[in-house]
């Protein structure tokens, strides 16, 4: 339950925003560039650092980091709810970013730790994907009732109690043991004055951390700035050229640090780097879909932040329903399949979602509900299993390390898709027909997870007898024949 809490208050940071910026855009007298930031400070500083959390979780103990994730991300939203420049509200949301990048693989990392048995770890990873996406989904619905009934800050001052009530909780209920780096870690002998937190803080690869982190942002700031420079200007082209750069020298520093913050070996198991590939193009597509479709109600349907928010709410329990179906089944088929046919179902939705502009006058009913309940319920079906074949034969000692992964590639794949499909809606004139073309990108998006989840193991839960013979929790590859 807090994993899950903690996970439904970053995710949902992420989208209540869109429907609050032209509120703190009037207040706070910003201009489109300022307005914009307000939501890229968040995405830069969370996608840029999450490896570096997921690591921090590992070599410090999930307790501590989960503690550190939660106490930034709350006094950042205090921060950002009493801003009174626009200057203020981005320096906030970028600490709220930082907090959320140490809190959201904690979160994963404290689940994986404390539900050893598979046939409880994988119920409890489906409350956490269902909680993650309910999280999304809802998060236009929150922010249109805040903000039209108790105004913007609310939006942020939102995270303050659920915030405390977490510390509180996190306090009492998570063992004292994950200080140390959790069980899994006790056989390992620290060196002389290395032991606890301290030896953890010294193990962190801060070179890694740097150019991963820098390269990451060069990347992300590169593709979202063409949004408004355009792809033929020196800065776009020099802020990607300088990420690629740097993410080479991140693989340089890795190959010889004692500590490394992502160990090649790990990204070299076919089933990780497949799995978070997948995770990439799935973040591309949804992102970019939830974003598309708040506009297009709200300008071209002519709908309030509020009514737009509700417009969401089948995609929500489109979702949430997703999810729990492939919790059901994946003991019986493995990833794979449930992820073919979650992308399947997204791909035809989005196809037919990217009609919205065939009609002149938009009607939500004939044109967005039911392309959009396709869409959402592939994307909640896929999503817990491509997260266990992400994190399926992670040693516990590295299970910071992969849920890590993990949401770096949702957010990176969110943050990329959702700067080039915007890019998209501008040179096709925007309005529906420019989302209509921006969405039928994102067709081709969940189309190609669709076909990278065959270049997945076929794989499938261990059986209870076999897990308690073997050390670590892993799907094995089925045998043929």
């Amino acid at each position: 339950m807090i994993a899950c809490t903690a996970q439904f208050m970053v995710i949902l940071d992420v989208s209540v925003m869109n429907v609050a910026l032209p509120a703190m855009r009037a207040e706070l007298r910003l201009g489109p560039a300022g307005q914009q930031w307000i939501v890229n400070a968040y995405t830069l500083a969370f996608a840029g650092l999450l490896l570096l959390g997921g690591r921090a979780a590992d070599l410090v103990g999930t307790r501590r980091a989960f503690l550190a994730g939660v106490t930034a991300f709350t006094l950042a939203s205090l921060a950002g709810g009493f801003a009174s420049r626009g200057s203020l509200l981005i320096a906030a949301r970028a600490v709220q970013g930082a907090g959320g990048a140490v809190l959201a693989p904690a979160t994963l990392t404290l689940i994986m730790r404390t539900f050893t048995e598979p046939a409880a770890r994988t119920r409890a990873m489906g409350a956490w994907s269902a909680v993650m996406a309910a999280g999304g989904a809802v998060g236009g619905v929150v922010g249109g009732v805040l903000t039209q009934y108790a105004g913007w800050r609310w939006v942020l001052f939102v995270n303050v109690p659920i915030g405390a009530g977490l510390l509180a909780a996190a306090m009492l209920c998570v063992p004292a043991a994950e200080a140390a780096g959790g069980a899994a870690r006790k056989p390992v002998r620290e060196p002389a004055g290395e032991a606890g937190a301290t030896g953890g803080l010294r193990r962190l690869d801060i070179p890694g951390a740097v150019s991963v982190t820098a390269g990451l942002t060069a990347l992300v700031y590169g593709t979202v700035a063409s949004e408004t420079h355009g792809w033929s200007a020196w800065a776009v082209w020099g802020s990607l050229v300088a990420g690629v750069l740097l993410l080479a020298a991140f693989v340089a520093v890795e190959r010889r640090a004692a500590h490394p913050l992502v160990p090649l070996a790990t990204l070299r198991r076919r089933t990780v780097a497949t799995a978070n590939l997948l995770v990439l193009c799935m973040g591309a597509a949804a992102f970019s879909m939830w974003f598309m479709l708040s506009l297009y109600f709200q300008q071209v349907l002519g709908e309030s932040a509020l009514v737009a928010g509700l417009c969401f709410l089948p995609g929500s329990a489109a979702i949430v329903a997703g999810a729990q179906i492939s919790t059901r089944l994946i003991a019986r088929t493995g990833p794979r399949p449930l992820i073919l046919t979650g992308m399947t179902i997204s791909t035809a939705g989005f196809l037919w979602l990217s009609r919205i502009g065939a009609h002149g006058d938009g009607d939500y009913v004939r044109d967005v509900l039911g392309p959009f309940v396709l869409a959402t319920l592939g994307a909640g079906l896929s999503l817990m299993p491509v997260t266990a074949a992400a994190t399926s034969g992670t040693a516990p000692h590295e299970a910071g390390l992969a849920s890590g992964l993990v949401n770096t590639s949702r957010q990176m794949g969110g943050a990329l898709g959702l700067a080039m499909l915007g890019t998209v809606a501008a040179h096709a004139g925007g309005g529906a027909a420019g989302y209509g073309r921006a969405l039928l990108v994102g067709a081709a998006c969940t189309a190609a997870a669709g076909a990278g989840a065959l270049a997945l193991p076929r794989l499938r839960e261990r059986g209870r007898h076999e897990t308690n013979r073997r050390e670590n929790n892993r799907f094995p590859r089925k045998r043929k024949g």
